[in-house]
């Protein structure tokens, strides 16, 4: 909560405080160590009331410092540090053809990727742009919706071959099945649509979708994979088309205050370009 202390102007701190800034950095430790330490409980450890008191200075001071970064960001043209985050079979599987692209146009750019299935906090400037797969609703955001991902069944034709391809949905039980370890919303949402998918159906779990694809493409079974991914390979086959077909919203969402950055802007731009090309 009380970070964003290091990160906000003290230099206009440090004016109101009458003190110099190098002697404000000094004493900040030292004035949070005092207001804010912890008493004993049998919970564990618990704020003190002074620091229950300054919670609301703090927050206001992180927002503040917050803003100031992505004010800073906005003068610096398109050269400098640029954030992404996307889910791992995204990032890893469909972003580096289209940052290639972008590196050559912008060579100046420097792109940062975080792997994560994890809703990153744009608000608190975890990441500068996210790839996500559900609309966010934050209303500090700008948002904007590239396409639709397909996912289907499929698997590699070598595996088809020696244990022969399921013709319906209830021939799946007889086969090797790639799939979660804990269930999570994508699960439930087919579990919704009438498949009921439980963990002890599969041969080989996991809840890293990159670690399901490699399964997928080595031959271990059946497994879920993005449409437009699996046309890149001609081993890999798609099963049950009619029966089994999820589509999953892309959008790619962005601070507002990152609006004025013109990095941001055109990594947003190819960003979007790149997937919605993807998507079709």
């Amino acid at each position: 909560m009380f970070d964003a202390i290091d990160a906000v102007d003290s230099f206009k701190i440090a004016q109101r405080l009458n003190v110099t800034a190098t002697a404000l950095g000094k004493k900040l430790p030292v004035l949070i160590e005092v207001k804010l330490s912890h008493e004993e409980s049998k919970h564990g450890l618990s704020p003190t009331e002074a620091a229950l008191e300054l919670r609301p200075y703090a927050e206001s001071l992180e927002a503040t410092a917050a803003a100031l970064v992505r004010a800073a960001v906005g003068r610096a043209g398109t050269r400098g540090t640029v954030r992404v985050t996307a889910s791992e079979v995204v990032g890893a599987e469909v972003l580096p053809s289209i940052l290639a692209k972008l590196h050559q146009a912008h060579p100046e750019l420097v792109i940062e990727l975080v792997l994560s299935n994890r809703t990153e906090d744009l608000l608190r400037r975890e990441a500068d742009i996210a790839v996500r797969m559900v609309r966010p609703t934050q209303q500090a955001l700008v948002v904007r919706h590239v396409g639709d991902v397909e996912l289907g069944l499929h698997a590699r034709r070598d595996y088809l071959e020696r244990r022969g391809t399921p013709s319906n949905v209830a021939e799946l039980r007889g086969h090797s099945l790639i799939g979660f370890d804990h269930e999570n919303t994508f699960i439930r949402s087919v579990r919704e649509r009438g498949f009921a998918l439980e963990r002890g159906m599969f041969a080989l779990r996991s809840d890293s979708d990159l670690a399901q694809l490699a399964a997928l493409r080595a031959g271990f079974g059946i497994g879920v994979c993005q449409v437009g991914l699996a046309r890149r390979s001609a081993d890999l086959v798609r099963l049950l088309p009619t029966s089994f077909s999820f589509k999953l919203e892309m959008w790619l969402a962005m601070h507002a205050d990152l609006r004025s950055s013109a990095r941001c802007r055109v990594v947003a731009d190819a960003l979007a370009a790149g997937l919605a090309a993807y998507a079709e």
